[in-house]
């Protein structure tokens, strides 16, 4: 989760992205409003995005169905964290690309492709560091 949070925001709680993502987690705010029905907080307002707890419990909850969804594969998981889970169904079902991290360049959304290094990089960064 570290490296993910390294990644989208460098851990600015208040970052928003041109697209809209808000938050460490950078999560969308339709995003938000799913994850926060799915896992019972009724109470949900966009601005909780910008609260750490809210931001992060939202985003490992979410990360976490990507990765029971894409059959415990990290690569695809983070994949459509970033990319949109259609997105990444689309592209395996006609092969655009396998899923896998030897194939990563052929991953049609080079945004996409940028956010798995760097997460994967940041996470061996932090293994070094924390063991």
């Amino acid at each position: 989760m570290a490296a993910v949070i390294k990644t989208e925001s460098n851990f600015n709680p208040l970052a928003l992205s041109a697209k809209g993502a808000r938050g460490l987690m950078q999560i969308m705010p339709e995003t938000g409003k799913w994850a926060a029905s799915q896992t019972g907080q009724v109470e949900f307002k966009l601005e909780h995005l910008d609260e750490p707890e809210v931001n992060i419990c939202l985003g490992s909850w979410y990360l976490a169905e990507l990765k029971r969804e894409f059959y415990g594969n990290t690569i695809l998981a983070l994949a459509a964290y970033n990319g949109g889970r259609e997105n990444v169904s689309r592209w395996l079902q006609q092969k655009q690309w396998v899923g896998e991290l030897t194939d990563l360049d052929s991953l049609p959304f080079p945004e996409t492709r940028q956010f798995i290094r760097k997460v994967l990089w940041n996470y061996k960064v932090y293994q070094y560091l924390y063991g």
